[in-house]
């Protein structure tokens, strides 16, 4: 008795932008997920890196997840997709080896016996404290609100406009996208007013710079998605950026 037939699919990646066809992959497998599909196209390009890859079904759409297999997205046996380069990512022992890195010059600075303290004293670290703990508290509460959102979802993967709650600290939603970052970008601000160190304020500058890169992409996602999303906010600055 003969076994059932597979039904291999071929597989287009065209570029998000130009709709130039990239590649054409034969004789893909049904169950093939599209971590593999990034393989495959790594092969063909390699300084397309997976990490690097948006691979989508619609050329502004959401970038489809690692896991998703060919066989279940709504495609035909010829599917198309759509390919985005995310730029150079930072990789697990890079982000490593950044944070550990620049800590131990902070630390170097900060516990030098040389280390000059605040020109306010003890007023301005107990100011900068205070800041710190209040954006750390903004910033946990936040993260839970998304949390909160998500479970409401009830595994829904549909993406929900996250709006504030009682907790005041959530009242930063009514101005920018994405106050996690805010609330972030503040804890370090607090903590070069507290130290009133160059090396801490370099690494300030640098964290906001990421920060706003991250923050826009997160803000133009929300307005693509959404028609109707609150055209007040911005991406991480209140009235500003």
């Amino acid at each position: 008795m003969m076994g059932s037939r597979i039904t291999f699919f071929e597989v287009e990646i065209l570029d998000w932008k130009t709709k130039q066809q990239l590649c054409f992959l034969e004789k893909v497998e049904p169950h093939a997920t599209i971590s593999d599909i990034r393989l495959m196209f790594h092969k063909l390009y390699p300084q397309w890196y997976p990490a690097r890859q948006s691979i989508r079904l619609e050329p502004k759409g959401k970038s489809l997840r690692n896991e998703e297999s060919l066989q279940l997205l709504p495609v035909g046996t010829t599917a198309t997709f759509y390919f985005k380069d995310l730029g150079p990512q930072i990789g697990w022992t890079m982000n490593c080896f950044y944070y550990w890195g620049f800590a131990a010059w902070l630390a170097y600075y900060i516990n030098h016996p040389l280390y000059t303290p605040p020109s306010y004293g003890q007023k301005q670290v107990n100011f900068a404290l205070i800041m710190c703990l209040t954006c750390e508290a903004g910033n946990f509460s936040i993260h839970i609100a998304l949390s909160n959102l998500r479970k409401d979802s009830k595994g829904s993967k549909t993406c929900k406009i996250p709006y504030p709650t009682k907790n005041p600290f959530t009242w930063l939603f009514y101005f920018v996208s994405c106050p996690n970052y805010t609330y972030e970008l503040g804890t370090w601000i607090g903590f070069t007013i507290m130290t009133q160190c160059v090396p801490v304020g370099l690494f300030t500058l640098l964290c906001f710079i990421q920060l706003t890169v991250w923050a826009k992409d997160k803000h133009y996602t929300y307005l693509r998605e959404f028609k109707d999303y609150p055209s007040l906010r911005m991406s991480i600055i209140p009235f500003l950026l």
